[in-house]
């Protein structure tokens, strides 16, 4: 039921429609005005129309898992749980091994480590990043790897995008400088309308590619860092609150002064390759391109309850 709520969310509505208009306007122009025309008698023509839609299919077969994928709902409980005697039972927690469960006023449930609440989507998202209105989707544990995937893709078919107008406009303009004066006249209307769509798709790929590859960037080093960006505003303002108030204590003490905690506790780090294995899989590093289903590693666990291991 939340996930249908989170369908209907009119942004996330409006940004698939505008994906999947633009993502076959792209295959309109480059088939239509790109290969047609410039490799019409070149088995060129065919080799790029292959692989620039076999680049778009794996861009929505990735989109389509990210969307329709269960980001990591926390299920909820069966019965009304009681947060009565949450105090007294927070002492037993960390003797429990639940350290790192909250209460998610919300959702009234208990939330395992690191997860959220989303208020679009209307439920606690473990490990969340995100709420993507591109994937109209949460962006969490169990459908990053395919909002990555689905950015790569983005990436690559801007670029092949790119470098086919670029390369068709080059031949038009060789092409007419070589000949045929006498037909500009009765070209010209077809003329503009092929330059405009030039111009629209690069405009697009540029815009596109750029907001995916900073986004691409940035889910990687969330990854082998091991913090959401939620993680990291959170970590950062507890620094800046730790380092403002041992400054007014250094300040009203007498003690020699001490340098200021920089850094938060943290885990014991996991090896970059462990972390990425963690979001997309232990298979075949080629098979991290695809977007098939993987299983993850056991290790910190990824099948929750709606309760923690403690009494309610």
């Amino acid at each position: 039921m939340a996930s249908l709520r989170c369908r209907r969310d009119p942004c996330g509505v409006i940004c698939l429609i505008l994906t999947y208009f633009s993502v076959f306007y792209a295959d309109y122009v480059v088939i239509q005005y790109v290969l047609i025309p410039a490799y019409a008698d070149s088995v060129w023509g065919t080799l790029h129309g292959s692989l620039f839609n076999l680049v778009l299919l794996l861009l929505l077969a990735c989109h389509s898992k990210a969307v329709f994928s269960d980001p990591g709902m926390v299920p909820l409980p069966d019965t009304a749980l009681d947060f009565s005697d949450l105090r007294s039972q927070s002492s037993r927690m960390n003797e429990r091994g639940c350290e790192g469960w909250t209460v998610c006023s919300r959702c009234e449930t208990y939330r395992p480590p690191r997860a959220h609440h989303c208020r679009v989507c209307q439920r606690c998202i473990r490990r969340m990043d995100h709420h993507c209105p591109w994937i109209n989707n949460c962006v969490g544990e169990l459908n990053q790897k395919y909002f990555i995937q689905f950015l790569f893709y983005t990436g690559v078919a801007s670029l092949y995008s790119m470098l086919l107008v670029v390369w068709a406009w080059v031949w038009r303009i060789r092409n007419e400088r070589q000949g045929d004066a006498d037909k500009e006249g009765e070209e010209s209307p077809s003329k503009h309308l092929i330059v405009a769509h030039y111009i629209i798709l690069l405009v697009e790929s540029v815009l596109f590619g750029v907001f995916v590859m900073v986004i691409f960037y940035d889910q990687l080093v969330s990854i082998i860092t091991d913090e959401t960006p939620i993680e990291q505003m959170k970590n950062r303002l507890m620094i800046k609150d730790r380092s403002a108030s041992f400054s007014s204590s250094s300040s009203s003490s007498s003690l020699p002064s001490q340098q200021p905690p920089h850094h938060l506790p943290h885990a014991t780090r996991k090896p970059k390759m462990a972390l990425l294995r963690e979001v997309f899989g232990r298979g075949s590093v080629f098979c991290w391109l695809l977007p098939l289903h993987s299983s993850l590693p056991s290790v910190g666990g990824i099948s929750y309850s709606a309760l923690p291991d403690y009494d309610v």
